[in-house]
């Protein structure tokens, strides 16, 4: 870090310029200064709920150039990426696991800038200020979920253990229409699509997308309505409330994509999606009634469907789920950072990785066998 750099941390997001961040945040919306104080200033993820804000930030001469969206965690819930198993084997020896450091989108198992600077210098200065800050506070560990590789680069250096995970992404092939990307799957899967795809047309089941302005409030209660029901449907209470998604709806709405599946005219189910850059982020879901293949069409081909006629080159499904694959998303590797501040345990989690990439690496290898795709000869 250069003598003109300054490290600090700010206890809440409203202490940083939204300008000087979302400079830093690209164009994913979940990064934005909007997102993120909606999440805080509505108690989604605040101290209360076991996220507690502790941004780092880099400023030189008094101008905002690095940042990392950071909790002091009480628990480990709403992250996707386990580390219960972690946690156990500190609680078995004695040790206290909670809380720890956590750099990830509260609730949000998508890939995207958790070092935010402008050059590599910066994100490495970012990634060993995190470190130190660790250090300083005595936590178990600290946590980076889903990095980007620039980020992965910098952590690496810094010297966290790296671990993969998969996901399960669509990327446009330059698809005129939707039968032509049907047309590129293999017979079994396309014929399982359409059988599918039938039984919602049969159940009488029709469309509408809309986007920003034209989500209404009537529209978006509806869609928490179905959102709600699913969740507790499940016996959980949803992470997110009624004001995140209005704030969401008030600040960030050309971000926004509502797809709404009717009945006649009765709405029955929708998915919320997130839009950013040329990319299409599957995020949220409910449902009021139960019809056979609605939610892989409502969720997944329209959403596909959506992306084709918007020019979009990617759809982000969401975590896990090799199920997807039915659909033409493909296996896609993700990461996280970790680094342990006891060194018998970074030892032993250090080996465990290891031999977990080993075993994702073949898993990785075995799904590309299974392609939904035809195979040209």
């Amino acid at each position: 870090m250069t003598s003109s750099a300054q490290l600090g941390v700010a206890p809440s997001l409203s202490q940083i310029d939204p300008s000087e961040w979302n400079a830093l945040a690209g164009d994913q919306p979940f990064v934005r200064h909007e997102f993120l104080s909606a999440l805080h200033e509505t108690g989604c993820a605040a101290p209360e709920t076991g996220w507690t804000p502790y941004y780092l930030v880099l400023r030189r001469a008094g101008q905002l150039v690095g940042g990392v969206p950071l909790y002091l965690k009480a628990h480990s819930r709403g992250e996707y990426v386990f580390d219960y198993a972690w946690a156990d084997a500190f609680e078995r020896h004695g040790l206290r696991y909670y809380p720890k450091l956590l750099t990830s989108i509260p609730f949000t198992p998508v890939s995207g800038p958790r070092l935010l600077a402008g050059n590599a210098a910066d994100r490495l200065t970012l990634a060993r200020g995190l470190i130190e800050l660790a250090q300083g506070l005595k936590v178990s560990s600290l946590h980076v979920l889903f990095p980007t590789d620039d980020d992965l680069a910098a952590l690496h250096e810094a010297g966290y253990m790296v671990r993969e995970g998969i996901q399960f992404h669509w990327c446009n092939a330059d698809y005129a229409n939707l039968d032509v990307f049907l047309a590129a799957l293999n017979h079994d899967k396309r014929k399982k699509i359409r059988q599918d795809r039938k039984k919602v047309q049969a159940a009488g089941i029709h469309y509408r997308w809309l986007r920003g302005a034209q989500i209404d409030a009537q529209s978006l209660s509806f869609f928490y309505r179905c959102y709600e029901q699913t969740y507790f449907a499940h016996g959980n209470a949803p992470y997110l409330s009624a004001e995140f998604f209005e704030r969401l709806h008030r600040e960030l709405n050309d971000s926004m994509v509502l797809i709404v599946a009717l009945r006649g005219a009765e709405p029955i189910a929708a998915a919320l999606n997130m839009l950013g850059g040329q990319t299409l982020y599957g995020r949220y879901w409910g449902a009021l009634d139960f019809v056979p293949g609605l939610h892989f069409e409502t969720c997944y081909l329209q959403s596909i469907d959506y992306c084709i006629q918007h020019g979009l080159t990617r759809f982000e499904g969401g975590a896990q789920g090799e199920h997807k694959m039915a659909r033409g998303l493909l296996p896609t590797p993700t990461w996280s950072a970790h680094w342990i501040s006891d060194a018998r345990f970074s030892a032993a989690i250090e080996d465990y990785l290891q031999r977990e990439t080993q075993a994702i690496d073949g898993y990785l290898d075995e799904l590309e066998t299974h392609t939904p795709f035809r195979r040209v000869m």
